[in-house]
Order: C-alpha cells, then structure tokens, then sequence
C-alpha cells in the first residue's frame, strides 16, 4: 500500500545537549518520528550517549 502523502508523521533528528555544551569532539546523534499533530513543541528524549558512556538528553534539533 502506498505512504499517504499528507502524512501527520515526520522524521526528527534529536541531538545530545551536554555533548554539545561540553566541547568535546564528535556528536551523538539519533534519527527518530513524531507525530506533528499531537506534539508541535520539540521533543526532549533520554538517550545513551556512546561518547560519553551515559544516558543524556538529547533535544530534537531542525
């Protein structure tokens, strides 16, 4: 069947924010879906960090 092409369901890409604040090389970063509709603010999810070896927040980025 085919995708709908309004679809209420798009992709994000959400970024570790203690990553990026502390400077260190590299970034973590994870691809995700929301649905628009239900949740118009940005999405903030605890995520693993292999970098720095720990569950951090990662905000969703555009």
């Amino acid at each position: 069947m085919a995708k709908k092409s309004k679809d209420a369901r798009g992709q994000i890409i959400l970024e570790c924010t203690e990553h990026k604040a502390s400077g260190m090389p590299g970034t973590s970063r994870y691809i995700s879906t929301k649905n628009k509709k239900n949740t118009p603010e940005r999405l903030e999810l605890k995520k693993f960090n292999p970098i720095l070896k720990k569950m951090t927040v990662h905000k969703e980025i555009k």
